[in-house]
């Protein structure tokens, strides 16, 4: 690219966070994405234990480590988790390396979920993390001919399954290169760098907020194009529901101080309930529409939810069972526990789960509700917020947290108690040539 990045990483944790995003489609070559994503976090929380540990009363309070309150509810909350994964293996008798193999599991899933806001404690950039997303939406434009090219030609679906392998994940999904899938209902859909098309789709949604606090302009629709063409190319319905709907709510929500929203809201309400029974009819109808949209997979999933629900309640309540389970044929072998986070929740583990993710993701949501009114950075983690409560009615958020982490970061940004530093952002002047002005955000 002739006209390279003029944000730059400045530090050690900005330069990992950088350049682990915008070497994604390099890692995905090597099978390396579900590895970078799951050690990355740790490394981070390592520096941020170190820079805790020399800090001293002398400490520039740019550079001083500030753990906020709401980021402490994860750490807790996350733990919990792995208590209930604990109790629910010693309750159902399973076996000690089951449980070395679920904790491990927790440590690259459930534990980002609270790690990487924690990592949002370091002194990063937001915007490195914007313009780093839209790089990846440029990448994405330029290798679009390929991805079109490939079913066309016949391509192999899955080119090679990667060594790292070797090294231990959920399945061979996560590891190999595929240009395409065919999905069960025979329908052809991308899933690049993730382990199928509907997580593709979740990435593409969170890409979508990240890239709309981008300030470069040309930049900015890089990524809005590149992330809206993956949420195309992956079908997956929740994801054109969550490019369309997030940005929309994250707009009214982020601006209930002014007036003229609140107004507006006013006034659409008392719309709504005059016109209440068609509202209904027709949203009813939607809905429809969107489960016959594929029905098979709408099928599997009611199943999936319908089992996974009736079994927690009659067996195992408080802990859960501490692992999914091989589902019968109806589901087309889909675990039982998957493709719902809150029902997986509830079978894996137990109420105890459940609560541990729904109250910090509550408490998040009000946090982020009221600094959104005044800070740009918190509107743009409120939507990413939005973003990962749709799709915990589609997906398992912890198996895919190696994916979205760049938006669990900015949400960590978000939770800082103080404005942040301001940031130099590069603009175009009206010569045409790139020059830098000074803008905070917070």
């Amino acid at each position: 690219m002739s006209d390279s990045p003029t944000i730059q990483p400045k530090n050690f944790p900005e330069r990992m966070v950088w350049y682990s995003i915008i070497w994604t489609y390099g890692f995905y070559l090597i099978g390396a994405t579900y590895i970078v994503g799951s050690v990355l976090s740790w490394i981070l929380t390592l520096y941020l234990l170190f820079k805790v540990w020399v800090q001293t009363e002398d400490t520039p309070a740019e550079e001083k480590i500030v753990v906020p309150c709401i980021t402490w509810v994860w750490i807790l909350g996350m733990l919990a988790m792995e208590v209930a994964l604990i109790i629910g293996h010693l309750d159902y008798d399973l076996s000690m390396g089951e449980l070395i193999k679920s904790s491990v599991g927790w440590a690259k899933g459930w534990a980002a979920l609270a790690l990487y806001p924690l990592v949002g404690a370091l002194n990063i950039r937001p915007q490195i993390i914007y313009r780093a997303i839209c790089i990846i939406g440029l990448q994405t434009l330029i290798i679009s001919p390929l991805l079109i090219a490939a079913p066309i030609l016949h391509f192999p679906e899955i080119i090679y399954v990667s060594p790292l392998r070797l090294v231990g994940g959920p399945s061979d999904r996560f590891f190999d290169v595929s240009f395409y899938e065919v999905d069960f209902d025979g329908q052809i859909r991308q899933r690049l760098f993730t382990p199928w098309g509907p997580a593709l789709g979740f990435v593409a949604s969170i890409y979508f907020i990240l890239v709309l606090g981008e300030k470069n302009p040309k930049w900015r629709w890089y990524g809005i194009i590149g992330s809206i063409y993956l949420g195309y190319i992956c079908k997956s319905r929740l994801s054109l529901v969550s490019l369309l709907l997030t940005p929309i709510i994250t707009f009214f929500l982020s601006r209930l101080s002014r007036p003229i929203i609140l107004i507006f809201l006013g006034f659409t309400t008392t719309i709504t309930g005059m016109f209440a029974p068609a509202i209904l009819s027709t949203l009813d109808t939607i809905m429809t529409k969107f489960s016959e949209a594929r029905a098979a997979s709408s099928k599997v999933r009611g199943i999936l939810r319908e089992i996974a629900g009736h079994r927690w309640e009659t067996e195992a309540p408080i802990w859960g069972h501490g692992v999914v389970e091989a589902g019968p044929h109806v589901t087309e072998f889909m675990p039982i526990g998957s493709h719902h986070t809150w029902f997986g929740l509830l079978f894996v583990k137990g109420l105890v789960g459940f609560y541990s993710l729904a109250i910090p993701m509550v408490i998040s949501f009000f946090v982020l509700l009221f600094k959104s009114q005044k800070y740009e950075t918190a509107r743009v983690a409120l939507g990413i917020l939005f973003t990962l409560f749709l799709y915990t009615f589609g997906e398992n958020l912890e198996i895919l947290a190696y994916l979205y982490w760049p938006g669990l970061i900015v949400i960590g940004i978000a939770f800082k108690p103080s404005i942040l530093p301001s940031a130099v952002i590069s603009v175009p002047s009206s010569d045409g040539s790139e020059v830098q002005h000074i803008q905070t955000h917070g």
